[in-house]
């Protein structure tokens, strides 16, 4: 399988992508918890059906140390028990802004409510900054079916 455009050689879709990678070491250099920013990009592609992205942040959370019982969970976080309430409420935050087409609100105030216990306003910024460019990644993947399972942690770094 390949991808229908070939987004790492073609001049517009390379220069768009390093600005989109620049956008993610921003994140990276935020106070909100790697491991969070990890487990809401995870989910955001589980629910977007982006099998490189998926592959991606399951891979480089693993990396960088977390475990597979709470990799394997995430699909099914609300039932779970290993991940905190500040977790909790960022995977739901997530979620809803992800599936923004499904809910014609968009965003509950309780949701974000529950996220503002336990982020700061710095934290709240880069978790609704990673939840948009997370959805940017999955639907730019998606289009062109860009293929799953080669990856390598740090491949891009």
């Amino acid at each position: 399988m390949s991808a229908r455009l070939d987004v790492f050689h073609n001049r517009v879709a390379a220069k768009f992508g390093r600005h989109l990678v620049a956008a993610d070491r921003m994140l990276a250099d935020s106070t909100l918890p790697a491991a969070t920013q990890e487990l809401v990009k995870l989910r955001a592609s589980q629910i977007n059906g982006c099998g490189f992205c998926v592959d991606m942040h399951t891979k480089d959370a693993a990396h960088a140390g977390e475990t597979s019982t709470r990799l394997n969970l995430v699909a099914a976080w609300r039932e779970a028990t290993v991940f905190t309430d500040a977790e909790r409420a960022a995977l739901e935050l997530a979620e809803q802004g992800t599936r923004l087409a499904d809910a014609a609100g968009g965003v509950t105030d309780d949701a974000w409510a529950n996220a503002a216990k336990y982020y700061d306003e710095d934290q709240l910024a880069a978790l609704v900054c990673a939840i948009a460019l997370i959805n940017a990644f999955n639907r730019g993947n998606v289009i062109i079916q860009q293929p799953a399972g080669d990856y390598q942690p740090g491949q891009f770094g």
